[in-house]
């Protein structure tokens, strides 16, 4: 079960960041943060009422507006790290966040088999190399390296956070829609600031471009809600060593989809990646 719901948790992660690579190729990227969020907090809200989940309302939430300050932050740096460096570089880097559940899982005394162990050496491996990383060309600067280490960070810490938020059904549902309006209110916040400088909320074309992509962005935004919740399940009902590195093979998702949909064609190391990431997948899976 365990295995089933993280590996959920990696297409549905894998297919929002796809797509919201494409958007940002049309729209600013702070607006497609703002706005599919918010449409997938206008379903979420529905559902909260619907099922009566506000009498889930008790100091667990904490860890959900936790996981929507920090994974808001944990955004935008990601976002700045690869507008001022190297996809190749930024990308793998930030798979790095897989450390952060995993550690504190083992601080909490988990220990996985040596059958594990070997399958989330391998699986994380896989994943760094699958996005593509660059080993030759111009230095990185060390401010997007630094950028990128505290996106990853900050990543690792919302999977942390958002599998202690609920341990109900409802309650989850009002833990996602609490992360969800922090991640707006926090995107919009930093939206205004970026406008205030000069920079662009519309795209070339106005609203009427944000109009069309309503679907593109309110999937985007259901997309990484479910990513969430499916791994919170899987968080709960099995190891965290397991979910966190079986949920982290996104990127390898994301490359997957760009080569069918858009027929970008995988580098070598990106195709030995993914096989090594799948292969850690299935001892995972087995152990």
């Amino acid at each position: 079960m365990t295995a089933a719901f993280a590996l959920a948790t990696s297409l549905l992660w894998g297919l929002a960041d796809f797509g919201g690579g494409l958007l940002t190729r049309r729209i600013p990227a702070l607006t497609v943060v703002v706005v599919s969020q918010g449409a997938a907090a206008l379903v979420l809200g529905t559902i909260v009422v619907a099922t009566g989940a506000w009498s889930e309302i008790g100091p667990r939430l904490w860890f959900a507006v936790g996981a929507g300050v920090v994974g808001t932050i944990a955004m935008l740096c990601f976002y700045q790290a690869l507008a001022r460096g190297p996809m190749g570089v930024v990308s793998p880097l930030a798979t790095l966040a897989v450390g952060v559940p995993v550690g504190v899982a083992l601080l909490l005394g988990e220990r996985p088999a040596v059958l594990q162990v070997a399958g989330i050496t391998i699986a994380v491996a896989g994943v760094m190399l699958a996005g593509g990383p660059h080993l030759r060309g111009a230095p990185v600067q060390r401010r997007t390296i630094l950028l990128t280490l505290v996106a990853a960070a900050g990543f690792g810490a919302v999977m942390a956070l958002i599998a202690e938020a609920s341990t109900t059904a409802t309650g989850l549902f009002l833990a996602l829609f609490v992360q969800r309006l922090l991640n707006i209110g926090v995107g919009g916040v930093a939206l205004y600031v970026a406008v205030r400088r000069g920079s662009a909320a519309l795209p070339t074309g106005g609203t009427s471009v944000i109009r069309r992509a309503i679907p593109a962005l309110t999937f985007v935004g259901l997309a990484d809600v479910a990513a969430n919740a499916t791994y919170v399940v899987a968080a709960q009902h099995g190891p965290v060593t397991v979910a966190a590195v079986l949920a982290s093979l996104y990127p390898v998702v994301t490359a997957l989809a760009a080569r069918g949909l858009l027929d970008e064609r995988l580098r070598i190391v990106q195709t030995v990646g993914a096989g090594l990431a799948l292969s850690g997948s299935m001892l995972l899976a087995a152990g």
